[in-house]
Protein backbone atom coordinates (compact mmCIF):
# COMPACT_ATOMS: atom_id res chain seq x y z
CA UNK A 1 0.00 0.00 0.00
CA UNK A 2 3.00 2.02 0.59
CA UNK A 3 2.36 4.48 -2.88
CA UNK A 4 -1.19 4.21 -2.87
CA UNK A 5 -1.75 7.88 -1.62
CA UNK A 6 1.22 9.37 -2.85
CA UNK A 7 -0.77 11.62 -5.28
CA UNK A 8 -2.71 13.04 -2.79
CA UNK A 9 0.24 14.08 -0.93
CA UNK A 10 1.75 15.66 -3.83
CA UNK A 11 -1.22 17.17 -4.56
CA UNK A 12 -1.40 18.74 -0.95
CA UNK A 13 2.40 19.56 -0.93
CA UNK A 14 1.70 21.40 -3.93
CA UNK A 15 -0.48 24.12 -2.79
CA UNK A 16 0.69 26.95 -1.85
CA UNK A 17 1.02 26.99 2.06
CA UNK A 18 -0.18 31.01 2.03
CA UNK A 19 -3.90 29.56 0.42
CA UNK A 20 -4.17 26.78 2.58
CA UNK A 21 -7.19 27.71 4.97
CA UNK A 22 -6.68 27.01 8.91
CA UNK A 23 -9.16 24.47 10.06
CA UNK A 24 -7.68 23.82 13.54
CA UNK A 25 -5.32 26.36 15.28
CA UNK A 26 -4.10 25.59 18.91
CA UNK A 27 -1.76 27.73 20.31
CA UNK A 28 -0.51 27.54 24.16
CA UNK A 29 -3.14 24.36 24.99
CA UNK A 30 -2.95 23.48 28.60
CA UNK A 31 -5.63 21.06 30.33
CA UNK A 32 -5.30 19.91 34.18
CA UNK A 33 -7.24 17.81 35.95
CA UNK A 34 -6.23 18.51 39.63
CA UNK A 35 -2.51 18.54 39.62
CA UNK A 36 -2.57 16.14 36.54
CA UNK A 37 -1.53 18.03 33.21
CA UNK A 38 -2.91 15.52 30.48
CA UNK A 39 -2.24 18.61 27.73
CA UNK A 40 1.02 20.23 28.29
CA UNK A 41 1.07 23.68 26.08
CA UNK A 42 0.10 22.13 22.90
CA UNK A 43 0.48 24.54 19.43
CA UNK A 44 -0.25 23.07 16.32
CA UNK A 45 -2.57 24.24 12.93
CA UNK A 46 -4.48 21.42 10.53
CA UNK A 47 -5.55 22.75 6.98
CA UNK A 48 -8.53 22.45 4.79
CA UNK A 49 -7.93 18.96 2.98
CA UNK A 50 -5.45 17.84 5.05
CA UNK A 51 -5.12 14.21 6.65
CA UNK A 52 -3.51 15.07 10.06
CA UNK A 53 -2.57 12.05 11.98
CA UNK A 54 -2.76 12.60 15.56
CA UNK A 55 -0.87 9.49 17.31
CA UNK A 56 0.53 8.68 20.70
CA UNK A 57 1.10 5.67 23.18
CA UNK A 58 -2.46 5.47 25.64
CA UNK A 59 -2.29 8.25 28.27
CA UNK A 60 -0.15 10.53 25.93
CA UNK A 61 -3.23 12.93 25.80
CA UNK A 62 -4.95 12.14 22.75
CA UNK A 63 -8.73 11.65 23.74
CA UNK A 64 -8.26 14.32 25.99
CA UNK A 65 -7.27 16.98 23.44
CA UNK A 66 -9.80 15.59 21.12
CA UNK A 67 -12.55 15.57 23.33
CA UNK A 68 -12.00 20.03 23.48
CA UNK A 69 -11.66 20.15 19.92
CA UNK A 70 -15.07 18.45 19.72
CA UNK A 71 -16.38 21.01 21.95
CA UNK A 72 -16.96 18.21 24.45
CA UNK A 73 -14.33 19.63 27.11
CA UNK A 74 -13.19 23.25 28.58
CA UNK A 75 -9.47 23.93 28.00
CA UNK A 76 -7.65 25.19 31.20
CA UNK A 77 -5.70 27.79 29.67
CA UNK A 78 -4.89 28.78 25.86
CA UNK A 79 -6.12 29.78 22.50
CA UNK A 80 -8.03 27.30 20.25
CA UNK A 81 -10.38 27.58 17.26
CA UNK A 82 -12.06 24.58 15.34
CA UNK A 83 -13.80 25.63 12.24
CA UNK A 84 -13.20 29.20 13.01
CA UNK A 85 -15.04 28.84 16.25
CA UNK A 86 -13.67 29.30 19.37
CA UNK A 87 -13.70 26.57 21.93
CA UNK A 88 -14.73 28.68 24.89
CA UNK A 89 -17.82 30.54 23.89
CA UNK A 90 -18.72 28.66 20.82
CA UNK A 91 -18.65 24.62 21.35
CA UNK A 92 -22.15 24.24 20.04
CA UNK A 93 -21.36 26.02 16.65
CA UNK A 94 -18.20 23.69 16.51
CA UNK A 95 -20.57 20.50 16.90
CA UNK A 96 -22.46 21.66 14.02
CA UNK A 97 -19.40 21.97 12.11
CA UNK A 98 -17.67 18.82 12.71
CA UNK A 99 -18.15 14.77 11.89
CA UNK A 100 -16.80 12.17 14.41
CA UNK A 101 -16.24 8.85 14.04
CA UNK A 102 -15.24 6.72 17.33
CA UNK A 103 -13.93 3.49 17.23
CA UNK A 104 -16.57 1.94 19.78
CA UNK A 105 -19.75 3.95 18.98
CA UNK A 106 -20.60 5.29 15.91
CA UNK A 107 -23.99 3.98 14.52
CA UNK A 108 -27.04 2.21 16.90
CA UNK A 109 -27.11 -1.39 16.64
CA UNK A 110 -31.09 -1.75 17.11
CA UNK A 111 -32.18 0.11 14.36
CA UNK A 112 -31.34 -0.04 10.93
CA UNK A 113 -28.68 1.04 8.00
CA UNK A 114 -31.40 3.56 6.97
CA UNK A 115 -33.11 4.71 10.03
CA UNK A 116 -29.39 4.93 11.27
CA UNK A 117 -28.70 7.19 8.44
CA UNK A 118 -32.51 9.29 8.67
CA UNK A 119 -31.85 9.32 12.54
CA UNK A 120 -28.08 11.73 12.06
CA UNK A 121 -29.83 13.15 9.46
CA UNK A 122 -32.29 14.62 11.57
CA UNK A 123 -29.70 15.49 13.86
CA UNK A 124 -27.55 17.88 11.37
CA UNK A 125 -30.27 19.08 10.14
CA UNK A 126 -30.60 17.80 6.60
CA UNK A 127 -33.90 18.55 4.90
CA UNK A 128 -36.19 15.30 3.79
CA UNK A 129 -35.05 15.54 0.38
CA UNK A 130 -31.78 15.57 1.73
CA UNK A 131 -31.28 12.76 3.58
CA UNK A 132 -33.42 10.54 1.32
CA UNK A 133 -30.56 11.47 -1.55
CA UNK A 134 -27.94 10.22 0.80
CA UNK A 135 -29.39 7.35 1.47
CA UNK A 136 -29.87 5.82 -1.88
CA UNK A 137 -26.04 7.15 -2.45
CA UNK A 138 -24.65 5.38 0.23
CA UNK A 139 -26.95 2.07 -0.33
CA UNK A 140 -25.07 2.49 -3.89
CA UNK A 141 -21.88 3.70 -3.28
CA UNK A 142 -21.51 0.92 -0.25
CA UNK A 143 -23.11 -1.58 -1.96
CA UNK A 144 -25.52 -1.89 0.81
CA UNK A 145 -28.64 -3.34 -0.90
CA UNK A 146 -28.28 -7.40 0.61
CA UNK A 147 -28.30 -5.60 4.06
CA UNK A 148 -31.02 -3.23 3.67
CA UNK A 149 -33.69 -4.30 6.09
CA UNK A 150 -30.64 -5.31 8.70
CA UNK A 151 -30.24 -3.94 12.24
CA UNK A 152 -26.61 -2.44 12.16
CA UNK A 153 -25.35 -5.01 14.99
CA UNK A 154 -26.02 -7.94 12.08
CA UNK A 155 -23.38 -6.16 9.94
CA UNK A 156 -19.93 -7.14 8.70
CA UNK A 157 -17.37 -4.60 10.87
CA UNK A 158 -16.13 -3.33 7.79
CA UNK A 159 -19.40 -2.53 6.42
CA UNK A 160 -20.37 -1.12 9.53
CA UNK A 161 -17.34 1.07 9.65
CA UNK A 162 -17.53 2.30 6.19
CA UNK A 163 -21.27 3.18 6.99
CA UNK A 164 -20.45 4.92 10.14
CA UNK A 165 -17.62 6.90 8.33
CA UNK A 166 -20.13 8.09 5.76
CA UNK A 167 -22.78 9.44 7.99
CA UNK A 168 -20.31 11.49 9.87
CA UNK A 169 -19.47 13.42 6.87
CA UNK A 170 -23.17 13.41 5.46
CA UNK A 171 -23.75 17.30 6.74
CA UNK A 172 -20.51 17.93 4.81
CA UNK A 173 -18.49 19.55 8.12
CA UNK A 174 -15.26 21.51 7.39
CA UNK A 175 -13.20 18.54 9.39
CA UNK A 176 -14.04 15.35 10.70
CA UNK A 177 -12.22 13.62 13.48
CA UNK A 178 -11.82 9.57 13.52
CA UNK A 179 -10.80 8.03 16.86
CA UNK A 180 -9.34 4.66 15.51
CA UNK A 181 -11.57 4.02 12.90
CA UNK A 182 -10.26 0.70 11.37
CA UNK A 183 -9.61 -0.97 14.51
CA UNK A 184 -10.17 -4.65 14.30
CA UNK A 185 -11.10 -4.68 10.80
CA UNK A 186 -9.08 -6.99 7.78
CA UNK A 187 -6.31 -5.34 5.97
CA UNK A 188 -8.53 -5.04 2.46
CA UNK A 189 -11.41 -2.98 4.29
CA UNK A 190 -8.52 -0.99 5.73
CA UNK A 191 -7.91 0.22 2.27
CA UNK A 192 -11.04 0.60 1.43
CA UNK A 193 -11.74 2.92 4.25
CA UNK A 194 -8.55 4.71 3.37
CA UNK A 195 -9.74 5.21 -0.10
CA UNK A 196 -12.80 6.81 1.16
CA UNK A 197 -10.64 9.15 3.42
CA UNK A 198 -8.41 10.08 0.51
CA UNK A 199 -11.66 10.67 -1.63
CA UNK A 200 -13.17 13.13 1.46
CA UNK A 201 -9.86 15.10 2.20
CA UNK A 202 -9.68 15.53 -1.76
CA UNK A 203 -13.24 17.21 -1.65
CA UNK A 204 -11.34 19.72 1.01
CA UNK A 205 -12.62 18.04 4.17
CA UNK A 206 -9.95 18.25 6.84
CA UNK A 207 -9.50 14.98 8.44
CA UNK A 208 -8.14 14.21 11.96
CA UNK A 209 -7.47 10.59 12.43
CA UNK A 210 -6.25 8.39 15.38
CA UNK A 211 -4.68 5.58 14.62
CA UNK A 212 -2.92 2.46 16.32
CA UNK A 213 -1.71 1.03 12.62
CA UNK A 214 1.59 2.96 12.09
CA UNK A 215 1.48 1.93 8.33
CA UNK A 216 -2.02 3.91 8.37
CA UNK A 217 0.09 6.66 9.65
CA UNK A 218 2.18 6.72 6.39
CA UNK A 219 -0.73 7.95 4.69
CA UNK A 220 -1.30 10.86 6.58
CA UNK A 221 -0.15 14.74 5.44
CA UNK A 222 1.54 15.12 8.61
CA UNK A 223 1.47 13.60 12.07
CA UNK A 224 2.16 14.82 15.16
CA UNK A 225 3.31 12.18 18.13
CA UNK A 226 2.48 13.00 21.61
CA UNK A 227 4.10 12.06 24.64
CA UNK A 228 3.63 12.69 27.93
CA UNK A 229 0.63 15.26 27.54
CA UNK A 230 3.42 17.20 25.06
CA UNK A 231 3.52 17.23 21.11
CA UNK A 232 7.40 16.07 20.61
CA UNK A 233 7.50 15.62 16.90
CA UNK A 234 4.88 17.12 14.16
CA UNK A 235 6.15 16.74 10.60
CA UNK A 236 5.50 14.94 7.09
CA UNK A 237 5.67 11.28 7.53
CA UNK A 238 9.23 11.47 4.79
CA UNK A 239 10.66 14.52 6.70
CA UNK A 240 10.38 12.58 10.61
CA UNK A 241 12.02 9.84 9.22
CA UNK A 242 14.89 11.78 8.13
CA UNK A 243 15.04 13.85 11.37
CA UNK A 244 14.87 10.22 13.37
CA UNK A 245 17.12 8.63 10.76
CA UNK A 246 14.48 5.51 10.50
CA UNK A 247 12.86 3.38 7.26
CA UNK A 248 9.39 3.73 9.17
CA UNK A 249 7.04 5.69 11.55
CA UNK A 250 6.43 3.04 13.61
CA UNK A 251 10.60 3.28 13.95
CA UNK A 252 9.89 6.77 15.07
CA UNK A 253 7.13 6.33 17.51
CA UNK A 254 8.82 3.49 19.27
CA UNK A 255 11.96 6.02 19.91
CA UNK A 256 9.15 8.49 21.21
CA UNK A 257 7.52 6.32 23.22
CA UNK A 258 10.90 4.87 24.83
CA UNK A 259 11.29 8.31 26.61
CA UNK A 260 7.50 8.19 28.05
CA UNK A 261 7.28 8.59 31.99
CA UNK A 262 3.80 8.01 32.55
CA UNK A 263 2.44 4.58 33.41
Amino acid sequence: MGNHFAGHRRLFYGTNAQDMKTVVTVKNLVKKFGNFVANDNLNFEVYGGEIFGFLGANGAGKTTTIKILCGLSVPTSGEITVAGFDVYKQREEIKKNIGYMSQKFSLYDDLTIQENIRFYGGIYGLSNEAIKAKTSQYMETLDLYDYAKSRVLDLPLGIKQKLAFSVAVMHEPQIVFLDEPTSGVDPITRRQFWDMINAEAEKGTTVFVTTHYMDEAEYCHRISIMVDGRIDALDSPDELKQQFEVDSIEEVFIQLARTATRA
